[in-house]
């Protein structure tokens, strides 16, 4: 899993732009069958659906936090705006990339004013993002658009290279959310492909979630699941609460979440997942969330209502160039899932 996980985090894939991410899924698919819409989400199935069945969709999204060009000005320098939820000062000196028309990407610098410049007012300010710029080490706007080939509308993306430390089953690099959830869908694809499983079970790896939850809209008017469960690259909280706040920590097991901005949780559904993490002796971790969402936002009010649960695996410092996250969490949220898929028939998701 890890090598499938490497190579979804170092893929680059703003919203809207997630081609790189969807090549890694179809090099990875298998026996699975592939297929995507004209908005780039992508579905993987074992095949042709029983309609007496019910239907599981699994849910992780493709893109992740990224940015657009929004202007060149003459000294050569990209100004940008986000495609997410940024803290503008996670964004200064950071490297990011920026495709340019011929789909290569380009290597930049987040600049801001040196220090030796700035009035003591300038260092007090609260930095705002119209004062960062993108240097591609230009020096006008004619070399940037003419020998870089960059224009504005072009995505920019964080720059980092996926590391592994096996001696602590620590992950580094980027995009964990929610590279790390689509990891976790086509894993538990995988593991449940022999099996002579009750429920029809449809991976849709939604585009553009960072933006809006938008490809959801899409995916679960199209799959229109009974139930779903959505995968998630959840925010660490275990670095800033005491043991009796954290509900997020690395090497806690899967986040269990009950409530966020987006939606309120099926409380039947939670309570049959946590019964099958205890039956298993899974670990795992229950949440509140006063802000943030998810796909579940857009999935739970499509068709006739779909009762979701969201498994989340804690990510230090989502949102940022460089995450960290527990490969054991990973593990006992496929673990979970596919216990819970294992154990779901018609009777039980009728019930819910």
């Amino acid at each position: 899993m890890i090598e499938l996980i490497k190579d979804l985090s170092n893929a680059y894939g703003a919203p809207g732009f997630e081609d790189e991410v969807l090549e890694v899924v179809e090099r990875y698919k298998g026996n699975m069958k592939y297929e995507r819409d004209k908005m780039m989400n992508v579905y993987l199935s074992y095949g042709k659906r029983d309609e007496n069945k019910p239907t599981i969709m699994l849910d992780g999204h493709l893109d992740e936090v990224a940015f657009m060009v929004q202007f060149i000005d003459a000294k050569g320098l990209i100004k940008f705006i986000p495609l997410g939820g940024w803290v503008v000062d996670n964004i200064a000196a950071q490297l990011v990339m920026v495709k340019n028309r011929e789909g290569k990407y380009i290597k930049g610098i987040v600049s801001s004013k040196p220090p030796h410049f700035m009035t003591q007012e300038e260092r007090n300010k609260k930095i705002d993002i119209e004062m960062l710029s993108i240097d591609v080490g230009a020096t006008s706007r004619e070399e940037v658009i003419n020998d870089f080939k960059i224009e504005v509308g072009a995505p920019i993306v964080p720059f980092v290279e996926f590391e592994y430390n096996e001696k602590n089953g620590t992950m580094l690099g980027k995009a964990f959310d929610n590279r790390l959830g689509c990891a976790a869908a086509m894993e538990v694809m995988k593991r449940l492909e022999r099996e002579a499983l009750k429920v029809n079970l449809i991976t849709a790896l939604a585009t553009q979630e960072e933006v809006g939850t938008r490809g959801a809209y899409v995916t679960s008017n199209r799959v229109k699941p009974d139930i779903a469960i959505v995968f998630e690259g959840s925010p660490a909280d275990d670095t800033f609460t005491d043991t009796y706040r954290t509900q997020c920590g690395l090497n806690l097991g899967p986040q269990i979440r009950y409530r966020d901005s987006s939606y309120v949780s099926h409380h039947r559904f939670i309570s049959f997942a946590r019964e099958v993490a205890e039956e298993s002796n899974i670990p795992y971790q229950n949440a509140i969330r006063l802000s943030g969402g998810t796909n579940a936002g857009r999935i739970h009010l499509s068709n006739k209502g779909v009762p979701v649960l969201v498994l989340g695996i804690p990510v230090r410092y989502v949102h940022t160039h460089h995450c960290f996250a527990k490969i054991k969490d990973l593990e006992n949220t496929v673990k979970l899932a596919v216990e819970i898929i294992k154990k779901m028939d018609k009777e039980i998701c009728d019930a819910f």
